[in-house]
């Protein structure tokens, strides 16, 4: 019999048991006889009744669903810990619901209202920037939400990151051994993740006796074709290294310098910020910040399901190691 044709009505009558009794053996309840326990598998069985994710959670107030809310599934960066969240939840046999927002603000209210009404109980939320309205909408929510790789200024909400104040310092003093002037590259200042970062670049410069230029800070999107136009303007200030947040763009400046003739690592040196696998596919490779992106992805979930069971929780705002991979983007030292 399919599925959609049969009820948990349908199992109770050919068992002789309740429809409740058999919620209680179908939610795992030991609080059933063993003989009427097996009388409801074999009608399960006989009727080849699977009960409903979302059905089984109205009388557990859990549908065992999660939600993902990430701006693109294409970049390396958000796929990775994508997979660790969804390696983690389904340890925990949660269900993932994937939402994708574009980087819209619109659409990502309209997602997140929609994991709502779905009754999920819980959201990993990963993004570029959050907007005050998508703040207001998740804090509104006793829905435990944990933010991967985003910082909460206010700490109200949970959090998995790396230090990116220490890791944009270690690779500013790294490049300025060789380099005078170097440019920083990320996304919207406006985040918080991004604010740490020019913080650490700022004062490995000041430790280094070198003078901050606004004039090499580059703010924009993730997007490799903003790499790509990003070389013209740093030849032309002179520029002779960068820190680039975002692998995608790395990947973009690192192919417009070649094509213009410019030696990596000899003439510019390149550190890109989180070591996605396309790091590696390049030549010469980029040297990169490894954020350890599957790790975070996972941890955000093992930390969602201690927020969902309510249990104690020592630290809610995380911050995991990180290392500096060496590749042929930077000279040797």
């Amino acid at each position: 019999m399919e599925e959609s044709t049969t009820t948990i009505y349908d199992v109770a009558r050919v068992a002789g048991v309740s429809m409740a009794t058999v919620s209680r053996v179908v939610n795992g309840n030991a609080n059933v006889k063993e003989k009427t326990r097996q009388k409801v598998l074999d009608a399960i069985e006989e009727l080849d009744y699977r009960p409903n994710a979302v059905a089984r959670g109205l009388a557990s107030k859990r549908t065992t669903t999660v939600g993902v809310v990430l701006p693109t599934i294409t970049l390396p960066y958000f796929a990775e810990i994508a997979r660790g969240i969804d390696d983690i939840a389904s340890m925990y046999q949660y269900n993932v619901i994937l939402a994708n927002s574009d980087g819209e603000e619109e659409k990502e209210l309209k997602v997140i209202e929609s994991l709502f009404s779905k009754q999920v109980d819980g959201i990993v939320y990963m993004g570029s920037f959050m907007t005050e309205k998508v703040r207001k909408q998740l804090q509104s929510t006793r829905t435990p939400i944990v933010l991967a790789g985003m910082i909460d200024v206010d700490k109200r909400m949970s959090s998995v990151n790396i230090d990116y104040r220490l890791a944009a310092h270690q690779t500013t003093s790294e490049l300025i051994q060789n380099n005078k002037r170097i440019a920083f590259v990320s996304g919207s200042l406006e985040e918080a993740e991004n604010t740490e970062r020019m913080v650490g670049y700022q004062e490995a410069l000041e430790e280094a006796g070198v003078k901050f230029d606004e004039s090499l800070v580059f703010e924009g999107n993730y997007s490799f074709e903003n790499g790509l136009a990003l070389a013209e303007q740093m030849l032309s200030k002179k520029i002779d290294a960068a820190i680039v947040s975002y692998d995608t763009v790395a990947v973009g400046l690192l192919n417009a310098l070649l094509a213009k003739g410019v030696k990596v690592p000899e003439d510019f040196e390149i550190i890109s910020g989180s070591n996605s696998p396309i790091t590696a596919y390049m030549y010469p490779g980029l040297t990169s910040v490894n954020q350890p992106l599957y790790d975070i992805g996972a941890v955000s979930m093992r930390l969602l399901t201690k927020l969902m069971h309510k249990e104690e929780i020592e630290e809610n705002q995380l911050l995991l190691a990180h290392q500096i991979i060496k590749r042929g983007s930077t000279k040797q030292k």
